[in-house]
């Protein structure tokens, strides 16, 4: 048996070192393992607009779909739903060539019907009546308010299970649009 003996400054000195990496590396083991509160995510973000503002019906220019519905034809034009946004105009005069030449921004619309140069649709909770005689300039001509009972999603929709967005703040206005975004720390996401 053998036995080692070391000065008593060096044991010291040892003692000290051991220490000094035993803070290290505690240090080091905290700084990368203890994890972050603040997460960035990708999800999606609510566009909120009031009552008011999403009740106007709008002729703007020409945009991309972003979730296409219903497609109605009538004379030389094209409707096309776009879920939840209004209606995308197209003037299909030329098919080898079809035109678009507008946007009816409808929140809340997901369905259209004409009858002679009168254009129907639903407006949240709301039905008008446009006219499209003049398709440079349609105009509602009429609103018959609180037709209808309308679902109240605080979610996206057609996005996969366990997506992340910002929880809906109905003190900010109505939810009209959804929008992919960077989120810090979401609270919600889907479980459908």
């Amino acid at each position: 048996m053998c036995l080692i003996v070391i000065p008593l400054q060096n044991q010291k000195h040892i003692k000290a070192l051991v220490m000094k990496n035993f803070l290290l590396y505690s240090f080091l083991f905290l700084l990368f393992f203890s994890g972050s509160k603040n997460s960035n995510v990708m999800g999606y973000k609510p566009v909120y607009m009031s009552q008011e503002d999403a009740a106007k019906v709008v002729f703007e220019g020409p945009r991309d779909m972003k979730t296409q519905g219903k497609i109605y034809i009538k004379n030389q034009y094209v409707f096309i739903g776009d879920i939840g946004l209004g209606v995308h105009v197209i003037d299909n005069t030329n098919p080898e060539n079809p035109q678009k030449i507008g946007f009816l921004k409808i929140y809340g619309n997901h369905d259209i019907a004409i009858k002679g140069q009168s254009l129907y649709a639903d407006n949240l909770e709301d039905l008008v009546t446009i006219d499209i005689s003049n398709m440079e300039n349609p105009v509602e001509t009429n609103r018959v308010k609180g037709l209808y009972t309308i679902e109240v999603k605080n979610y996206p929709p057609n996005v996969p299970y366990n997506t992340y967005f910002e929880c809906v703040d109905p003190s900010k206005g109505i939810v009209v649009d959804w929008v992919e975004a960077e989120l810090s720390n979401p609270e919600c996401y889907t479980t459908y």
